[in-house]
């Protein structure tokens, strides 16, 4: 039944973030917004509320590896997911089209978030303020740098006019809509999560980095492929970068939730791992990013192919 509960959710959590997803592009379209802010805060602050409500309903359970491990596990399943979309659209060549100005900055913050935290969880009695690791101000600092960057884009300049097209203040009402269930939905995801912890005895950092992680990851899945069949690989890639970043930024929130201290003391080496993982691929992603556009199909791929083996050895590790 618990396992019954435990698919139904991700289902249902699955399904409203791609309701999300579609919405915020409306409204993108609507309000003329500009690509990078499209793919890196809206969409990507959409697909990531799965995870925000598991992880602030796993710190009310009081099983913060599934709270932690959800938010870092996700970062490595998104990195994951573009690549294994470019591997099958290979041909394509996707990387090659991308313009990396526009992408690095936002891995080079998301490896700089990610080292923060990794120091957070191996250093002891991290300094506090308001009962919230300093480390999480860090993160918060470091967002609203990156922040800086979209509004630094211009806007496009033209805005699709539909008379069949929804109002801009229904679509807005759907997308809280839609809000609301991914919170609920989020929240049994989470719960259902722990207990299966509990009964199969099945680590819970595996449970939340690479289960419920991947759960909540879907909709950046579904996301990534959709841009990808319209050959628009700015927002694929920026959709998942900004999502990332979102993620991260998210950790602040739930150690707002974590009344015992900071949060990221009181995770298992297991997310250390995954963190550490987290690290490793985006380092490999800011190689393909850097790398010569001209290149021969093996020498393309193999980037990609090692994000998936290591991806893959670790989650075995961690289980």
């Amino acid at each position: 039944m618990i396992w019954i509960s435990f698919i139904i959710a991700a289902i249902v959590v699955v399904y409203a973030a791609i309701k999300l997803n579609e919405y915020g592009d409306q409204i993108s379209r609507q309000t003329a917004m500009s690509g990078a802010m499209v793919g890196g805060l809206l969409i990507a602050g959409a697909t990531s509320l799965p995870e925000l409500t598991t992880s602030v309903t796993a710190v009310y359970v009081d099983n913060v590896d599934i709270a932690v491990g959800n938010m870092v596990g996700s970062n490595v399943f998104n990195v994951l997911i573009l690549a294994a979309v470019d591997l099958y659209y290979r041909k394509q060549q996707a990387f090659n089209q991308l313009e990396s100005r526009q992408h690095i900055p936002s891995i080079l913050f998301g490896i700089a978030l990610t080292v923060t935290i990794i120091i957070a969880m191996l250093v002891d009695n991290s300094i506090t303020l308001f009962n919230i690791g300093i480390e999480m101000f860090i993160l918060v600092g470091l967002y609203i740098l990156s922040v800086k960057l979209f509004e630094e884009e211009e806007p496009d300049e033209d805005v699709i006019v539909d008379e069949k097209r929804m109002s801009t203040r229904k679509v807005i009402q759907f997308f809280i809509m839609s809000a609301v269930t991914v919170l609920i939905a989020g929240s049994v995801l989470s719960i259902t999560g722990d207990l299966i912890a509990e009964q199969t005895g099945i680590n819970s950092s595996f449970v939340g980095s690479v289960l419920i992680a991947a759960s909540t990851s879907l909709p950046e899945l579904v996301a990534v492929i959709a841009a990808y069949k319209l050959a628009n690989y700015a927002i694929a890639a920026g959709s998942i970068l900004g999502s990332n970043l979102f993620n991260l930024l998210l950790l602040a929130f739930t150690d707002a939730f974590y009344q015992t201290g900071p949060i990221l003391q009181g995770v298992s080496t297991s997310i250390i791992t995954t963190a550490t993982l987290s690290l490793g691929m985006m380092i490999i992603l800011l190689f393909i990013l850097m790398r010569q556009a001209k290149t021969s199909m093996i020498r393309y791929t193999l980037p990609a192919i090692l994000i998936v083996i290591i991806y893959l050895g670790v989650s075995y590790m961690t289980f």
